[in-house]
């Protein structure tokens, strides 16, 4: 038998002909559950590795990895229920961040007695080591295969057509169609790869139930859906349900409703959230201190309508991409108008309302300006997902050779701004276009917007995470990744480069050579929208945001009623110093008090008893529960001023070093 030569993770290896990808792991003492090639395909263990094959190896405890052990602990649930519901017909199982699903019809919705017997089911599965078996098949055979499986057949039909997309692709992709079945009987459209066999799933979870459309689609049938989640250990396993239940406490939504910050009144409509007194003060300070910081960068400040003729859509290129996420136009007189879904078109056009000369830019144009989206319903979220929101928009007016400097002071100003809110931990992701009809321009403009952006990403000295096919339809973009206290990751500011819309609106500025030269337009959303920016602090802080940015900022709190009207002085003097401050004078007792100011998540609690009438002092209690007694009424004030201004984010900058 001759030999093949190989290279594993950039090390040469000779193996006999036919050597699995399996074989030559063991071969080179390579601990890994799946192999990628030098083409970028997938492959289990059981692949016949090719001559001059180039492989790399896929640990389990790799993104990749783990992907490839929650498709395969999906398909163990998909077993486990159709073993227990004979009837049951099986729709799509992919693996998604930190975890898995998979949807099933059902004659009725799944019991968290279901789900028990399911969870038990798989572990019988999983102890059998029952091995998984790649076989390609006919769509002869994959229709026989599946005969009794509506969902399948159509990913099937859809397949040989060439139209399966999205999460369907892990039953189908590519010109042949895979199956997966294993020891016990059970078979699975499937691309892989899969592990070598059910024992090789080493932890794993279901976690709930939900109803989903079929493809997403609200006019196709309910299923029901069952989340799990797998890792490569037990301990990585009570981590991430750690993690879940410290992002239970911290659901901004919950907080929302217990600190009386918003809420979603079911007369208003889904996805519309309305800012109660409190909330209505954190969103004013954030709003307030990002304008300042604008107007100290140079920014200009517009204000727009909220609805428009359709025929300015249709010319920015947005009506024809994104109508299924916007409102229903409305008829007035004859014309379509629509909710804003952006507010780009309407910068340009005032940009467009006079000539400019190159003396005007870079023109930086800044609005909190309300849009709209048709979120469908299973999406909505609380504010990180909702219908009506403000985005925090900005449009740069610029001439080509600005381009790379602005793109550069820009994504300074960003990842400042957004560390002066708390947020310090920071990847980026540059989008970029793929071979999809929906991106419009030339490739040298797109190549050459690109390039600017990845040079400024690769200055910021920041990670720089490929996004390939994620760029708008007009432009490559980067993405500033965000990770919270308990280290999940929210995608925050974007910044994207757009040579099209220009084209689309025949802008032009007069140039330095009086030739009429046309402007790079870059597009910038700081926050990302107010109410989602909003619900990530919530959550980043679990609610006790910053004194800067608490709707009360220090709390009187008097023993017995006859302290009030002195705590009343006291307030009066944080307030001329510009601070939020107020006394609580009902009938509850003092211990009740403060244990409700800590609820409410209040910074500084400000005690008053006889001595510190006596003394004109008062008594710190501290969010974190520490005390300081005597307090001079003046160094109060001073101390809780010092820390609004520095805009300190540590609980432990909450009171002076002992």
């Amino acid at each position: 038998m001759a030999d093949i030569r190989l290279t594993l993770d950039g090390s040469p290896l000779v193996a006999p002909e036919g050597t699995k990808a399996g074989g030559a792991l063991k071969e080179a003492g390579v601990k890994a559950i799946a192999v990628r090639d030098n083409r970028g395909d997938l492959h289990d263990l059981s692949w016949t590795v090719e001559d001059g094959a180039v492989l790399s190896s896929i640990p389990m405890a790799s993104d990749e990895g783990r992907e490839v052990l929650r498709h395969s602990a999906a398909h163990v649930m998909a077993q486990a229920v159709t073993a227990l519901f004979p009837d049951a017909k099986f729709a799509i199982g992919p693996p998604v961040q930190d975890g898995f699903y998979y949807d099933f019809d059902v004659e009725r919705p799944f019991t968290p007695e279901d789900v028990e017997r399911i969870e038990a089911k798989m572990r019988e599965i999983v102890a059998a080591n029952q091995r998984f078996h790649r076989r390609v098949v006919s769509r002869e055979e994959a229709e026989a295969l599946f005969r009794d499986q509506p969902y399948k057949l159509e990913i099937i039909e859809r397949a040989a057509a060439g139209t399966v997309e999205g999460e369907e692709t892990v039953d189908a992709a590519g010109p042949e169609i895979t199956v997966y079945d294993n020891d016990g009987g059970f078979v699975d459209l499937c691309r892989g790869p899969h592990l070598p066999n059910t024992k090789a799933i080493p932890a794993f979870r279901l976690m709930r139930t939900a109803a989903a459309y079929w493809r997403g689609d609200e006019k196709n049938k309910q299923l029901q859906r069952i989340y799990g989640t797998a890792w490569e250990s037990k301990d990585a396993l009570a981590e991430h349900l750690n993690r879940l239940e410290e992002a239970e406490k911290r659901d901004h939504r919950r907080l929302g409703a217990d600190l009386d910050l918003f809420s979603f009144p079911e007369e208003i409509g889904s996805g519309l959230a309305v800012f109660h007194p409190k909330g209505g003060i954190i969103r004013r300070v954030m709003e307030d201190y990002s304008r300042k910081r604008h107007e100290e960068a140079g920014y200009d400040f517009v204000s727009t309508p909220h609805i428009s003729k359709g025929t300015l859509f249709e010319t920015s290129g947005h009506l024809p991409w994104y109508a299924e996420s916007m409102f229903p136009p409305m008829d007035v007189e004859g014309t379509k108008y629509y909710l804003k879904p952006m507010n780009c078109p309407f910068h340009i056009l005032i940009y467009r309302s006079r000539g400019r000369s190159y003396r005007e830019l870079p023109l930086r144009l800044f609005e909190f300006g309300a849009v709209y989206r048709y979120e469908k319903s299973g999406v909505v979220h609380g504010l990180t997902r909702v219908r009506g929101l403000t985005m925090d928009d900005a449009h740069i007016f610029c001439a080509k050779e600005q381009m790379a400097g602005e793109l550069k002071n820009l994504l300074g100003f960003v990842l400042d701004l957004l560390r002066d809110y708390g947020l310090t931990d920071f990847y980026l992701e540059l989008s970029t276009r793929d071979d999809s009809p929906k991106f419009v321009g030339e490739p040298a403009e797109w190549e050459e917007a690109t390039e600017a952006l990845r040079e400024a990403a690769v200055e910021s000295g920041l990670e720089l995470v490929p996004d390939p096919g994620g760029a708008a339809f007009y432009g490559p973009k980067i993405s500033v990744q965000a990770r919270d206290a308990i280290g999940r990751t929210w995608q925050m500011s974007t910044i994207q480069v757009d040579f099209q819309m220009p084209q689309r609106f025949g802008m032009e500025y007069q140039s330095s050579a009086n030739t009429r030269d046309r402007p790079v337009m870059i597009h910038r959303a700081l926050f990302g929208s107010v109410e989602r920016f909003f619900g990530v602090l919530t959550e980043h802080y679990a609610g006790a945001f910053p004194p800067w940015l608490s709707p009360v900022q220090a709390l009187g709190i008097p023993i017995a009623e006859r302290h009030e009207v002195y705590l009343d002085g006291v307030v009066a003097k944080l307030r001329a110093a510009g601070l939020r401050a107020e006394v609580d004078a009902s009938d509850e007792r003092m211990q009740n008090k403060i244990r409700r100011a800590q609820e409410q998540k209040v910074p500084f609690m400000l005690v008053a008893g006889d001595r510190d009438v006596e003394a004109g002092a008062v008594s710190f209690r501290y969010r974190n529960g520490d005390e300081r007694r005597g307090v001079p009424v003046d160094e109060a004030v001073a101390e809780i001023a010092a820390v609004v201004e520095q805009r300190l984010v540590d609980p432990a900058a909450l009171r002076p070093a002992e």
